[in-house]
């Protein structure tokens, strides 16, 4: 009994952290997604009852304009930022571990660096770039008779996927470095001996062996994309573009926070979440059927 009880016993620190801060929370959100708060008197001073409201919160979350405008402007925002991120991530980790690469412990740090700025941080930073009379790139391009709004609301969201990527690129590349770093030299050695030059080893070796880690990569992403959230508000006092329902999680955000409406701000948190899942979900399964023909 000693030997069973001990794996359990050295988890339970663990478990009680991760049942209170994960699964009670989830759940917590589940139920408010589920009930409405109906307030008594002019200005609600005679107090607030909360009922049961069915699926209420999610029509009206589904049918609210701005949220699901949100949804879709992040799903354009994925499929392009998503996919040159990524193809960025590849192309960098294949070139720093090829032979002829040098100084690789260097770049692949000065890739990563960006990551351990935080977003807030990198959003202001990168606003100097964007801001007229701030920025040198604007400058210059005026010089030439480019005008160019980098915060207007035609360019805005493709500002916000420059630092998205700048941001994430080095991290999902060090990702794919430790999966190329998995496969055998053996199999390297058995394509030279063959004939094999550099483009057929990455084609035939390296980028079929990578999948998983690709794969890894893009789920994350695809989570984070529909997370997106500190980049646009720090954006937002700087951009007409950017409303406070500009994406999924800032809308959420202003339900909870500024129109004092949980129960719509929970099933936006829920929608959101289903969503990430959904996505992932068909991601993989394009991935397995592609592994397999």
């Amino acid at each position: 009994m000693k030997h069973r009880s001990a794996p359990w016993i050295l988890m339970a620190p663990f478990l009680v952290l991760f049942i209170g801060t994960i699964i009670v929370p989830i759940l917590m959100t589940i139920g408010y997604s589920f009930t409405t708060v109906e307030r008594s008197g002019l200005l609600g001073e005679k107090g607030t009852t909360a009922r049961f409201a069915g699926l209420d919160n999610y029509l009206a979350a589904l049918s609210n304009v701005n949220f699901v405008a949100s949804i879709g402007r992040m799903l354009l925002f994925g499929v392009v930022q998503v996919t040159v991120m990524i193809l960025a991530a590849v192309i960098l980790a294949l070139l720093l571990e090829s032979a002829a690469a040098k100084w690789p412990g260097f770049f692949r740090s000065a890739y990563f660096l960006p990551y351990g700025i935080p977003g807030v941080i990198a959003t202001i930073l990168w606003s100097f770039l964007y801001i007229p009379g701030l920025s040198p790139i604007i400058d210059v391009l005026s010089l030439v008779g480019i005008e160019i709004d980098f915060l207007g609301p035609n360019l805005v969201l493709w500002s916000i996927a420059n630092i998205v990527t700048w941001t994430y690129t080095g991290y999902n590349m060090l990702i794919i470095i430790a999966q190329l770093k998995s496969i055998p030299g053996e199999l390297y050695e058995a394509a030279r001996i063959d004939g094999a030059g550099s483009f057929r080893i990455v084609r035939s070796i390296q980028l079929p062996l990578i999948r998983p880690a690709v794969m890894l990569t893009v789920i994350f992403s695809i989570i984070g994309t529909l997370q997106l959230f500190a980049e646009p508000q720090v954006l937002m006092t700087m951009s007409s573009g950017i409303t406070s329902e500009y994406t999924p999680n800032m809308s959420a955000y202003a339900f909870a926070f500024q129109y004092n409406d949980v129960g719509m701000a929970a099933a936006q948190a829920v929608i959101i979440a289903v969503s990430a899942f959904t996505l992932s979900a068909i991601a993989l399964t394009v991935s397995n059927r592609a592994g397999k023909d």
